[in-house]
C-alpha cells in the first residue's frame, strides 16, 4: 500500500490538473457558443449552394468546362480540415482515420491541410502535403476559403489533379459531430443522389453561355463549402474538446475521491499502529 505522502501528493497532483481541465472547458464553451452561433446561421446557406448547384449540373446535360470535365490525371486533392491544438477527443483522429481508411491509393493523394494536427499525423503516414494552410483555422474568414478554392481549382484546370475533396468535421449540435469526405469536382450525375429523374431530364438554360456562367458559379461554390466546412470544423473542435475536457474533469474527481478514500484508511492505519505501540509501551512498564 503507498505512504500517505505517496497518497497525498498524487492527488495534489491531480487536483492541479482538475483545475486545468476544467479552465479549458470553460474558455472552450464560451469559444463555442460563437463559433455554434456562426455554424448555425450559415449552415443552410451551403446546404442549398450544394443542392442546387448540384441539381443544375445535373440537368445541364453534357457542357464541356474545364471545371467539369474529367482529366486523365489520377492525382486526387483532398482539403483536410482538422485543428492546430489537441486535447479535443477524436476530433482530429476521425477525420485522419476518414483518409486512411478511403480507397484512394497513398501515392494518388495530394493533400491540401488546414490545421497542423492533421498536417503532422498525415505527413507521418506517408501522405504528401501539397501545400499547408494551417494558420487559417484560428479565424477563418472567407478571403482564406478563396484562396484555398482558387488553388486547388487552378491545379484541377491545369489536368494536375483529376478529383477534389473536401474531408472536415460537420457540426450537428453540441456533442453530436459527423467527420465527412464530400467529393467537390468533377460533379456527376452519380454523385446528385436527391434529383429525381424528372429533374435530370429538365434541360438547363443559361444566360449568358453555360461556359461564362459556370466561370461565375463554380469557384462560388467550391469556395462557398470550403467556407462553410471551415465554420463547421471550428463550432465541432470547440464542441469536441469541450467535451472531452468535461469527461477529464469528472474522471479527475473520481480519482481524487477514491485518492481520499486510501488516504484516510491510510491514516487510519498509521494511528491504529501508534495507539497499539503507545499500549504496548505501556503494558511493558507496568509489567
Amino acid at each position: 500500500m503507498a505512504s500517505m505522502r505517496d497518497i497525498k501528493r498524487r492527488k495534489s497532483s491531480i487536483q492541479s490538473t482538475q483545475q486545468i481541465t476544467k479552465a479549458m472547458k470553460l474558455v472552450s464553451t464560451v469559444k463555442l457558443q460563437k463559433a455554434k452561433g456562426r455554424a448555425e446561421s450559415s449552415k443552410p446557406y451551403f446546404d442549398l449552394m450544394y443542392k442546387t448547384v448540384t441539381s443544375i449540373l445535373a440537368k445541364s446535360g453534357n457542357i464541356q468546362h474545364p471545371y467539369l470535365t474529367a482529366n486523365d490525371s489520377p492525382k486526387k486533392a483532398i482539403i483536410t480540415v482538422t485543428s492546430n491544438r489537441g486535447l479535443a477527443g477524436g476530433y482530429n483522429s476521425n477525420i485522419i482515420k476518414l483518409i486512411t481508411s478511403s480507397d484512394f491509393k497513398k501515392e494518388d493523394v495530394l493533400l491540401y491541410t488546414v490545421g497542423r494536427k492533421g498536417s503532422d499525423s498525415l505527413s507521418r503516414k506517408g501522405y504528401k502535403i501539397a501545400q499547408d494552410f494551417s494558420d487559417v483555422i484560428n479565424e477563418p474568414m472567407y478571403s482564406d476559403a478563396q484562396e484555398i478554392g482558387n488553388t486547388v481549382l487552378e491545379q484541377f484546370a491545369k489536368g494536375e489533379i483529376g478529383e477534389i475533396y473536401l474531408a472536415y468535421t460537420s457540426f450537428k449540435n453540441t456533442v453530436s459531430h459527423e467527420p465527412k469526405l464530400i467529393k467537390l469536382l468533377p460533379v456527376s450525375l452519380e454523385d446528385v443522389g436527391e434529383v429525381d429523374e424528372v429533374s435530370k431530364l429538365t434541360p438547363m438554360n443559361y444566360e449568358p453561355e453555360a461556359e461564362e456562367a459556370l466561370d461565375m458559379i463554380l469557384p462560388k461554390y467550391v469556395c462557398s463549402l470550403i467556407f462553410g466546412a471551415l465554420v463547421e470544423a471550428v463550432a465541432s473542435e470547440n464542441g469536441a474538446r469541450m467535451a472531452a475536457m468535461d469527461s477529464a474533469t469528472s474522471n479527475a474527481e473520481e480519482m481524487i475521491d477514491k485518492l481520499s478514500l486510501l488516504y484516510n484508511r491510510a491514516r487510519q492505519g498509521s494511528i491504529t499502529q501508534e495507539l497499539t505501540e503507545i499500549i504496548a509501551g505501556a503494558n511493558a512498564i507496568n509489567e
